[in-house]
């Protein structure tokens, strides 16, 4: 089971940057408020747009698994590579979960060796990362997955467009058959085409946007033709949920750790928040949590359509690699941080890597025969304490072993911790207009019809100016 650790957010650690440890007691008045906002929860859960916490619950759970197993035991003896096409939550997700539970040279290892195909995410529309991904990856024997709800994504309708034709000219009329298509089930651009074309689909759940839809068919497909337990994950997101359904704030981790971030962030000043994991398969989590949490809170208007201009800064890094390249900024730079730790307390089989001893050198004898895990918690213990001489607060999300239990606990623990504080800041926090300004923009710029006159606002802004050297 995940704990979270948070006594160094506290005044009795970090001083006047803590929060004051009445604050989060289980008589005080935020907890209070936070037993309203888990009742709140717990009524409005799987309507609208908190359908994905019902993921992990029937009857949406059976229906996910049944289908994404059938159809990913069916290609799995099929292709030798899958390629994952999409952006934002239609990849990050992917690609963190693969990082986390399958080896770091999974691509690297043999067919006998590794449980699935080999599997590449298309995150971009970089021409030289696709061109490089379709050099080694034969599309007679490659499965494409295409991800997006409504196929009209500028990037991942681009990518499919060319795929399409690599697929065309590689195998001709049978070009379908390599693609599995994750898009709205009823209806869309997406779901046109595939229903054309005789494309294999899985669905993007109604309600379930992309930043909250990696335990939905988006991520799982992926990780079950990889070998990945998509169950256990479940498993692990339903464990969490029902700690996180609880009305005691010292009891629900996820209201624990919105109530920390967001008084850190609103009434210290500490609006940036590191996740820092001690461990190297953890890292791409961070880059999943990044999207989640700045695209659901920074928002310019309230609930009432008041400017507030909310919202926090999440910063990916990792132990011990960012100690030497971050912790400088964040022990001495401006006090503005909260830093979240996370450690793992087995690392299985490879728990008992020691360092040899008989080296001879005295300088570095101290480390003879100690473990490299050791080493690795001691590093993330020392800069919990450099952290707390220096009064920034800090907390450790402490999982007992990284598995697809304990990931899927992660990955609900940060929803619903998202939930929380989208509550606690009075906005939505399922919306995204401010992207939605770059996409209307960049359909002007390609040339779309109907949005010529984003095209005239991008050149009038952009015009050329002197002010170049």
């Amino acid at each position: 089971m995940i704990t979270l650790e948070y006594a160094n957010c506290l005044s009795s650690r970090v001083g006047s940057h803590g929060l004051d440890p009445a604050r989060v007691h289980a008589d005080s008045p935020q907890a209070a408020g936070i037993a309203q906002l888990t009742k709140q929860l717990n009524q409005t859960r799987g309507t609208g747009w908190e359908r994905w916490r019902e993921l992990w619950n029937e009857p949406m759970r059976s229906a996910h698994l049944n289908a994404v197993n059938a159809i990913a035991n069916e290609c799995e003896s099929r292709f030798e590579n899958i390629v994952v096409l999409g952006i934002g939550g239609s990849a990050l997700g992917n690609i963190a979960i693969q990082a986390a539970l399958n080896e770091p040279t999974y691509n690297l290892l043999g067919k006998a060796d590794r449980p699935g195909p080999r599997l590449f995410v298309v995150d971009n529309v970089d021409p030289s990362n696709l061109a490089s991904i379709l050099k080694v990856c034969d599309p007679k024997t490659t499965l494409f997955n295409v991800v997006s709800k409504s196929g009209e994504t500028a990037e991942t309708a681009s990518q499919f467009m060319i795929i399409r034709k690599v697929l065309e000219e590689a195998v001709g009329k049978r070009w379908a058959d390599h693609i599995v298509a994750i898009t709205d089930p009823d209806q869309g651009t997406m779901r046109t085409i595939c229903d054309q074309a005789g494309i294999t689909t899985l669905p993007v759940p109604e309600g379930v946007g992309g930043r909250f839809s990696v335990l939905s068919p988006v991520g799982l497909f992926s990780a079950a033709i990889c070998g990945i337990n998509i169950e256990a994950m479940l498993d692990g997101a339903q464990a969490m949920d029902k700690r996180c359904s609880n009305e005691n704030l010292t009891e629900n981790p996820a209201a624990m750790l919105a109530l920390l971030l967001v008084e850190l962030g609103t009434r210290k000043g500490k609006p940036n928040h590191v996740l820092m994991p001690y461990a190297n398969s953890l890292k791409l989590l961070g880059d999943w949590y990044a999207q989640l949490w700045a695209e659901s809170l920074g928002k310019k208007f309230d609930n009432q359509g008041e400017t507030v201009f909310t919202g926090f800064t999440p910063i990916s890094a990792l132990g011990t690699t960012d100690q030497h390249s971050q912790v400088q900024l964040y022990r001495e730079g401006p006090n503005d941080k909260v830093i979240g730790f996370v450690e793992i307390e087995d690392f299985g089989n490879d728990q008992s890597m020691t360092i040899p001893t008989g080296m001879g050198v005295e300088a570095i004898e101290y480390l003879e025969g100690k473990r490299l895990v050791d080493l690795l918690n001691a590093e993330k213990r020392a800069t919990e304490y450099a952290l707390i001489d220096s009064q920034r607060p800090n907390y450790t999300i402490k999982m007992p072993t990284i598995d697809a239990h304990h990931v899927g606990e992660f990955i609900a623990l940060w929803e619903i911790a998202t939930a929380y504080a989208g509550l606690m800041l009075n906005i939505d926090a399922y919306d995204q207009p401010a992207v939605e300004t770059g996409k209307k923009a960049t359909f002007g710029l390609m040339g779309r019809a109907g949005y010529e006159d984003w095209l005239t606002k991008v050149n009038d802004t952009l015009s050329e100016t002197e002010f170049v050297i």
